[in-house]
């Protein structure tokens, strides 16, 4: 089973067991990570499920479309170059993801 593993801006970790197909974002919240808001529930509006994917990851991962580019624009941390928004970031079988969680998300 994938898993995926969120770090706290503490440096924390908490690995999740994830379900092939569900987005980060909803293996978080329905985990109870404390860090990922999700106001919009996923529907890519409110960029409030900002993470940084480590770096030997991004490759692997589906490109970023042009409306995840510019919602980024928009997260409280400021954007790096390995920002993502977990609810556009989809588990794969065998994929196990490490995120780290930004100070803040609102």
């Amino acid at each position: 089973m994938p898993q995926v593993t969120f770090t706290d801006s503490s440096g924390a970790e908490t690995v999740i067991a994830a379900n092939v197909g569900d987005s980060v974002m909803e293996t978080a919240v329905r985990n109870g990570i404390t860090g990922i808001v999700a106001e919009c529930g996923g529907s890519l509006s409110c960029a409030t499920c900002h993470v940084f994917v480590r770096e030997d990851q991004l490759a692997s991962l589906a490109p970023m479309e042009e409306m995840e580019d510019e919602m980024l624009w928009g997260t409280s941390v400021d954007r790096q170059d390995n920002s993502r928004l977990s609810c556009q970031l989809r588990i794969d079988e065998g994929s196990d993801l490490h995120v780290t969680l930004p100070e803040t998300q609102v």
